[in-house]
């Protein structure tokens, strides 16, 4: 489903992406409650891992994903909700039904705080399908109208300007960042946007799937203009299609715009109207209230190509447009029927999905995000389910995989001592957050009305818009949180130079306080791997301890590296989930990198917690096995053939089937399974990438 534009973005690179959305106050008296089924048991299977799922008819070194999964995969039928399930899904739903919980406590008290009111009036507001359903489309007649009587370029470059605010797409979007050369500064980010569907690749590609997916896309668009009221739909939507279709033309592919050298293209505003000519740039942000002193064009040519379309596009497509992205971008608020109809496209005919999630789970996700109550939540979500015993187990964790890198660091080859002393640097001054936020969110001064809730979402976006506009002269904020302690998935902040893990992550499969050593570090271990990863990436390599963007490498050095991330890319790029549809291994560079790395972090960290000692042999299996066993089940996962071409096109991860595959680049790997020449997987060792 469509997303609209944060106004205060955080630059992470995300552990999972392109999930299901998670979810997301007791009596005080009320104990904390643990994840393991039992004090000392591995919720998994004996211990840790679920062995049940393997298919033992399959060779590890052919299909490891499938030997560790495959049996779970051929058996699982996909809920009817669903367009991906796996372990991420799985605990994902966990925590919905334990935010669920959460919400049922509070709507059933009287005594309730500021807060806690707050969530109740929402969730109430969301779930009153009834008022919902008699307001239709009004909720939303004052942005139609303004977008009706726009007459000229200034007007649409108001609307434009207004776009986080009412929910609409702009060809121009931007949020406030962190100045990349100055990390304790914020400053304003703009780009290129305005597409409704997910990759510039489905309007220019020819074949017959995108052709099928573009009339699709016209037929929609002409019913949801219908709820305006708009004539001669089909028409305006195939003119709508040609306009989105001039402005994917004018995008960057997805593996050019996460080049961050590519993207740092800093401007005094004083020099906007002089590089960027055509854009009345005071009445945009006049309509943001932000300053907006100095900000970073991440897209330059793209962004004068938006600028081109809207000075030469008929005012009336653009009209078109606004209107159709206005229904669109906020059914889930609106009638049954517009939701419905927003389903039919953006669910089942784009993502495979046969059936719109419960209700109560489309509350959650909506309350659940950073800008939302998300925190509110949160922080009754840590008081229940997260032990402060998992906070201190994975500092633990954090520490040996800080030690193992640092010894790899060390050991590496084809890196000089010069570059050496940098990353150690940077090593050491990572900084590691863990289950939830220091420093709670606020909401003084929020208003939520429980019969209101297009109000409520515009409520919120004005709250966090007037934040983020207070504190856009100020030092950055490096207590707060890209991410709320119930949302299953971490990320690494470059900016800040952090690695953060949210408490709903730290549960099994990727956390087990009873599990197997190897299975903790295969699975949370590499995941820490992952984030540290992301630190020394094709793109997070790019900024120092510090955070500040700068080359901190020999040229000698960094050339060595480029060169084994072109290997890893293009071992990537064989892969083939659909026919003539392959993994982008330049687009998911950095996550690849992630995961090969994170998992030979981990690895070694393991054999450094074993103190010399053999690992014991554990219902047949091997420590080594376990490790790698642990890593490929966090991947377990199945889709549709159409969620998975959006991940392909429009995600920077390489689909679970294939990260599941990292461990062809280890040789401990060949070792465990008794890999061979010959099998499917198997790689010369001078194949075999080995970067950090």
């Amino acid at each position: 489903m469509k997303k609209s534009l944060i106004a205060v973005a955080l630059g992470t690179a995300l552990l999972a992406g392109c999930g299901e959305k998670q979810a997301q106050a007791p009596e005080v008296a009320q104990q904390k409650q643990t994840t393991a089924s039992s004090a000392g048991k591995a919720e998994l299977g004996s211990f840790g891992v679920d062995l049940a799922a393997r298919n033992l008819a399959i060779k590890p070194g052919d299909d490891f994903f499938m030997y560790a999964s495959g049996t779970w995969y051929d058996n699982f039928e996909m809920p009817a909700d669903k367009t991906r399930y796996g372990a991420f899904t799985a605990l994902a739903e966990r925590s919905e039904k334990q935010v669920k919980e959460i919400i049922d406590d509070i709507t059933s008290r009287k005594d309730l705080n500021a807060e806690e009111k707050m969530v109740a009036d929402f969730y109430h507001a969301y779930m009153d399908v009834e008022t919902i359903n008699k307001k239709g489309i009004s909720p939303i007649q004052p942005t139609l109208d303004e977008i009706s009587a726009a007459k000229s370029v200034s007007d649409l470059t108001k609307i434009f300007g207004q776009a986080w605010l009412t929910g609409v797409s702009s060809p121009l979007s931007g949020g406030m960042w962190f100045n990349r050369l100055d990390p304790n500064k914020y400053e304003m980010s703009l780009g290129a946007s305005g597409l409704g569907l997910p990759d510039r690749s489905y309007y220019l590609e020819q074949s017959e799937r995108f052709e099928k997916t573009r009339a699709a896309y016209v037929a929609h668009i002409a019913e949801m203009l219908a709820f305006a009221g708009i004539e001669n739909g089909a028409d305006r939507a195939q003119a709508i299609l040609a306009l989105e279709t001039k402005i994917a033309e004018g995008h960057w592919p997805r593996e050019k715009r996460r080049d961050r050298d590519l993207t740092l293209n800093q401007i005094k505003r004083s020099d906007l109207a002089s590089q960027y000519p055509g854009f009345d740039w005071d009445l945009y942000f006049e309509q943001t209230g932000y300053q907006v002193p100095q900000l970073n064009m991440s897209q330059p040519e793209p962004i004068k190509a938006m600028i081109s379309l809207i000075n030469s596009e008929d005012i009336n497509v653009w009209k078109d447009y606004l209107t159709y992205h206005a229904i669109s971008g906020n059914a889930g608020l609106l009638s049954e029927d517009i939701f419905n109809t927003n389903f039919a496209f953006y669910g089942t005919e784009l993502s495979g999905q046969q059936e719109p999630r419960p209700r109560w789970k489309r509350a959650i996700s909506q309350m659940s995000g950073t800008q939302s109550l998300g925190f509110a939540i949160g922080k009754v979500y840590v008081e229940r389910y997260f032990p402060e015993s998992s906070k201190v187990q994975m500092a633990e964790l954090v520490e040996n995989l800080r030690k193992a890198l640092g010894e790899r660091i060390d050991g590496l080859d084809w890196m000089g001592e010069e570059t050496k002393v940098n990353a150690r640097a940077k090593l050491a001054a990572f900084n590691p957050k863990i289950g939830y936020p220091d420093v709670w969110q606020e909401f003084d001064g929020l208003t939520i009305n429980k019969s209101d809730l297009v109000g409520n979402v515009k409520n919120m976006r004005e709250f966090f818009r007037a934040d983020s506009v207070a504190k856009e002269l100020q030092k950055t904020d490096r207590n707060r949180w890209g991410m709320t302690p119930q949302r299953v998935n971490a990320y690494y902040n470059s900016s800040f130079n952090e690695i953060v893990f949210p408490a709903a992550i730290l549960q099994p499969p990727f956390f087990d306080p009873n599990a197997d050593a190897a299975v903790n570090y295969g699975a949370i271990g590499a995941v820490i791997g992952h984030e540290m990863g992301h630190g020394f990436d094709d793109q997070g390599s790019k900024s120092d301890a510090n955070g500040i963007q700068r080359n901190w490498w020999t040229d000698e050095d960094r050339a060595a590296f480029e060169a084994k991330a072109d290997m890893l890319a293009d071992q990537y790029s064989k892969y083939e989930p659909i026919p003539d549809n392959f993994v982008n291994g330049r687009n998911s560079l950095g996550e690849n990198i992630g995961d090969v790395g994170g998992l030979a972090m981990a690895y070694h960290a393991y054999k450094l917690s074993l103190n010399g000692k053999e690992a014991p042999v554990i219902d047949g299996v091997t420590g080594d096995q376990r490790f790698f066993l642990a890593w490929a089940q966090v991947w377990k996962e199945k889709r549709t053939e159409q969620s998975m071409l959006n991940q392909l096109r429009a995600g920077t991860h390489a689909p679970g089937q294939f990260r599941a595959l990292a461990p062809r680049n280890h040789d401990a790997w060949y070792k465990a399974f008794d890999v061979q020449p010959g099998d499917a997987l198997y790689l010369p060792e001078d194949q075999r990438v080995r970067i950090w």
